[in-house]
């Protein structure tokens, strides 16, 4: 596996790999605060609070996400590198989930309850001040050519992570929150160590160096990135939330959560092969590609009648995500000039995170059918293919 990961030595694998260990614990980080903040608040007595706080931070990532992506740009340009935004962020939120660990042991009573969710709130702005930034490193870390190949290593990890949840919820359910708490605060730490011991204060890969580049992208170009992250985490966000419910109608001897690990598990392993096709093809037709085809599979999804197909189903949805998130990183950098990488990302994210409390509110207020979500992810492929052939029109310009 790691010879297939290694087959491009433009690449520096050391780094990337180092970055992949940070995702890791970001993963984890974000799953363990996903299973114990409801849980949280409703035994605080919040219990309407616990429905719309996800949507609220969600929105609050949509502003915050592209200025840390311009500030670690800035402090790009005078250290050599973003690790001081991603050192003091991952700081900062090992140090919240500390704090509220040790208040849960605590019985909270009256108006002192108010500071669990805004510490949440906070913990969840300092997880999005670095995540951007460190994935911009991967514009470091490769040359643009080969950044799918790069980016295939953190959709293996993230898809792997993500694959094994309901058994690492199992686990954290049974060591509590406080315990989940620290031991993530200290995982998000260590992946921060390894990444900053594994890359030296000014790494730039060669291919990126004396370039003559422009210091500034267009700004049309920079709003495209975004429409595009919004349309991406539309459907994504669509997929998982509805279309596994839908699959386990059809085949109700598979479990639920099984279907959400399946389509996450063959994204991991897909995307080893489709991070070589997707530098091949270009993460232009390839994000194309991959979004097109989670739109068909929902419609197929719809008609389909015979248990059968469902592990097909399952199969091709995890590809066409795996292919969706293996070139969406090079999509954003390539747009972008490499000075602008934290900008570029952040954009992405931005778009990403506004989709996905757009779907949890839709969900929450209205409730999505299949039908619903189907068109909806239809409108927004269309949305998406013109603007990536908009940005290619500008780029040749």
């Amino acid at each position: 596996m790691v010879n297939s990961f290694n087959s491009r030595p433009g690449i520096l694998w050391r780094q990337v790999w180092g970055l992949a260990t940070l995702v890791a614990a970001i993963s984890c980080s974000w799953m363990a605060y996903s299973l114990y903040q409801p849980k949280i608040l409703q035994k605080l007595e919040f219990v309407e609070l616990a429905s719309y706080l996800g949507i609220f931070q969600g929105l609050l990532a949509t502003f915050i996400e592209p200025l840390v992506g311009a500030i670690s740009d800035r402090i790009q340009h005078h250290l050599g590198n973003r690790l001081l935004i991603v050192t003091v962020g991952v700081t900062l939120a090992g140090l919240i989930f500390v704090a509220i660990s040790l208040l849960l042991e605590q019985n909270l009573q009256g108006g002192i309850r108010w500071v669990i969710p805004v510490l949440m709130t906070l913990w969840v702005i300092a997880m999005i001040s670095f995540r951007g930034p460190a994935i911009a490193l991967l514009m470091q870390f490769a040359p643009i050519t080969e950044l799918p190949q790069a980016n295939a290593v953190l959709v293996f990890v993230f898809g792997l992570i993500g694959a094994i949840g309901p058994l690492l919820n199992i686990f954290l359910n049974k060591i509590g929150a406080t315990t989940t708490f620290l031991v993530s605060a200290i995982a998000l730490l260590m992946g921060a160590y390894i990444l900053r011991s594994s890359t030296p204060n000014r790494t730039f890969n060669s291919a990126i160096l004396n370039q003559d580049i422009p210091a500034t992208t267009p700004l049309l170009l920079l709003i495209l990135v975004f429409i595009v992250g919004l349309g991406a985490g539309l459907e994504i966000n669509l997929l998982m939330s509805i279309f596994p419910r839908t699959l386990q109608t059809q085949l109700p001897s598979i479990k639920l959560e099984f279907i959400t690990s399946g389509i996450l598990l063959v994204a991991a392993i897909a995307s080893v092969p489709l991070g070589e096709w997707t530098a091949q093809i270009g993460a232009n037709k390839a994000i194309t590609l991959g979004l097109g085809a989670i739109t068909g599979l929902m419609g197929l999804t719809l008609l389909n009648d015979n248990d059968i197909l469902v592990v097909g189903f399952i199969l091709a949805f995890g590809i066409s995500f795996s292919l969706v998130f293996v070139s969406m990183i090079p999509f954003a950098l390539g747009k972008v000039t490499p000075h602008q990488a934290g900008l570029g990302t952040g954009l992405y994210f931005a778009g990403a995170a506004g989709a996905t409390a757009l779907v949890s509110l839709l969900i929450k207020e209205i409730g999505i059918t299949p039908i619903a979500a189907f068109l909806l992810a239809e409108v927004a492929f269309f949305v998406i293919a013109g603007c990536i052939f908009v940005s290619k029109k500008i780029q040749l310009a």
